[in-house]
């Protein structure tokens, strides 16, 4: 694929853009005891956040954490000994992984919420029973089945249900 002179041109303008608006990042490195990922910008402002908590690092160890290196840019970071790239302007927005692994992530979360209104929702089911048995199943049909006939049976309850 063959990128033309004007399609270079417009490309260096949007980074350019980005470096103003987002800033940069001129140095990038682990500091174990706080376990945080520090990033520092040509603004003077400081970044840091767990890097357990993004996609890629979250079981990194501390020597798998100290090799950082910043995009030419100044856009982005890379954790070579992870493979883990890293937009700057996402960490800024506190996105630290793709959509569908923040959204189990935060699924995750919630359904490890604890609070008056899921505790009552739980109780009120129990009440009623539980929650219900899947009507149907092909294992529960197989297992009412076994035995002698078994397979007429099995037969006769399948042609019900079509």
């Amino acid at each position: 694929m063959e990128i033309s002179e004007a399609e270079f041109e417009a490309a260096n303008r949007r980074t350019e853009e980005l470096r103003e608006r987002h800033s940069y990042a001129v140095k990038a490195y682990y500091d174990q005891p706080r376990n945080r990922v520090v990033i520092e910008m040509a603004n003077g402002i400081e970044i840091a956040f767990d890097p357990h908590r993004a996609q890629g690092l979250e079981d990194a160890t501390p020597a798998e954490l100290v090799d950082i290196e910043i995009t030419p840019a100044g856009l982005g970071l890379y954790f070579p000994r992870r493979d883990a790239d890293f937009s700057i302007p996402a960490l800024k927005e506190a996105i630290f992984g793709t959509r569908k692994w923040m959204a189990a992530r935060l699924g995750a979360k919630g359904g490890q919420a604890k609070s008056e209104k899921k505790r009552e929702a739980s109780r009120n089911n129990g009440k009623l029973g539980g929650r219900p048995k899947k009507a149907g199943l092909a294992s529960d049909i197989i297992k009412q089945s076994a035995g002698p006939g078994g397979r007429a049976r099995l037969a006769k309850k399948l042609v019900k249900k079509a």
